[in-house]
């Protein structure tokens, strides 16, 4: 392989191996937090929270809460929104709070993606192309709740 060859086949690998590198490093990063407004009790299971667009009638709030998609391997809109809502109920749950109030569910920019690649030839003619895509993940935030379990039952 000549140093020619060597070096373009360097610069068509740079661009994957930098963006493994940024999935890598946001992987890494914290997806959810909470704001504590009530008493937190024993961490429960997230199966066990349940997901309110509208309180129940009797109900304690624990905590606001807040999460995204970010990190994910989610592609589709759907499956961005349902690894937002299992992060928020991971967060309620380890704060003992058996439901969540949806507030607000939205799209959120993190930036683009972008490359390029550009040819040039021994006579000066040179050409070349770019692409750029934004990058979304989804956000929420909601209130955690404890509902009682005699709440429920007359729910």
């Amino acid at each position: 392989m000549n140093i020619r060859s060597k070096n373009h086949f360097l610069r068509l690998l740079y661009v994957p191996v930098c963006l493994l590198i940024v999935g890598a490093l946001t992987a890494c990063m914290s997806t959810s937090s909470h704001i504590l407004v009530g008493h937190a009790r024993s961490p429960i299971s997230p199966d066990q929270v349940q997901v309110y667009l509208q309180p129940p009638q009797r109900y304690e709030e624990i905590a606001m809460i807040d999460s995204s998609s970010r990190g994910g391997i989610a592609v589709t809109p759907q499956a961005k929104t349902d690894k937002m809502i299992d992060r928020l109920k991971k967060e309620a749950a380890s704060l003992g709070a058996n439901g969540i109030v949806l507030r607000d569910v939205a799209d959120q920019s993190t930036g683009s993606v972008g490359t390029g690649l550009g040819t040039a030839t021994g006579n000066h003619t040179a050409m070349g192309t770019g692409v750029s895509a934004n990058v979304f993940v989804k956000s929420g935030s909601a209130v955690a709740i404890y509902v009682s379990p005699d709440a429920i039952s007359n729910h």
